[in-house]
């Protein structure tokens, strides 16, 4: 078994620590910010070369499937013994990447905003695999149960019916609102009695505005 470096040891270690403390793996992002790295593909390579000298187990290379190995065991042993499994590859769940803001000029899912992923029962989801996960900012949506520090799934399409709930990107920033096409201009509707809406006129208005139809909400409690 080759050895560690000291930042590949300081990883190790608080995974272990998260998993002791709280019951599950830490996410890239609270890899990131206890190593002082500012991507998540600095991370990863810490996370590969743990993996690659056998400390360390992975499911599909996302970090809410880190277990360490018998030989990066926790102390005490069988600590990992009682953890709930998580789901192998398996056509039942759909992994969604969740991303923290989303930027005009950038894919959906730049690598540099995507924080998390989580796997999903696809019977909880329309939309398949074309879906990726939004967290919430704001209260402009309150009235229609979607808080802050909310989860979105967002299937992308660059469609949606009237009165769909949407994140469309307006400007520079995605907003989450109702969308109401009409002759003149679009209407994207709060669900928010202090807050007005946002009109694009029908001539500025792209298909491409719409980044998709939410089509799920998660809440951590």
């Amino acid at each position: 078994m080759q050895g560690l470096t000291q930042r590949q040891q300081m990883v190790l270690d608080f995974i272990r620590e998260s998993i002791t403390d709280r019951g599950y793996p830490p996410t890239l992002r609270e890899i990131g910010a206890r190593m002082g790295i500012r991507s998540t593909n600095g991370v990863n390579d810490h996370l590969r070369a743990l993996e690659r000298k056998g400390y360390l187990k992975r499911e599909d290379m996302k970090s809410r499937a880190l277990r360490p190995t018998s030989t990066g065991e926790l102390p005490g042993g069988d600590a990992l013994a009682n953890l709930p499994s998580l789901p192998a590859n398996d056509d039942d769940f759909v992994e969604v990447q969740i991303v923290g803001r989303v930027a005009a000029g950038l894919p959906v899912l730049a690598e540099e905003h995507v924080i998390d992923t989580v796997k999903i029962d696809r019977g909880l989801l329309r939309g398949g695999r074309e879906v990726f996960g939004l967290r919430v900012q704001g209260d402009s949506m309150i009235d229609a149960g979607i808080l802050a520090g909310d989860y979105l799934f967002v299937k992308k399409q660059l469609t949606a019916s009237r009165g769909d709930i949407v994140v469309a990107l307006i400007g520079d920033e995605a907003t989450v609102k109702y969308y109401y096409p009409e002759k003149d201009y679009v209407r994207f509707q709060p669900a928010n009695k202090t807050m007005a809406p946002i009109l694009v006129r029908a001539a500025d208005f792209r298909p491409t505005m719409l980044l998709g139809l939410v089509v799920g909400v998660y809440r951590k409690v």
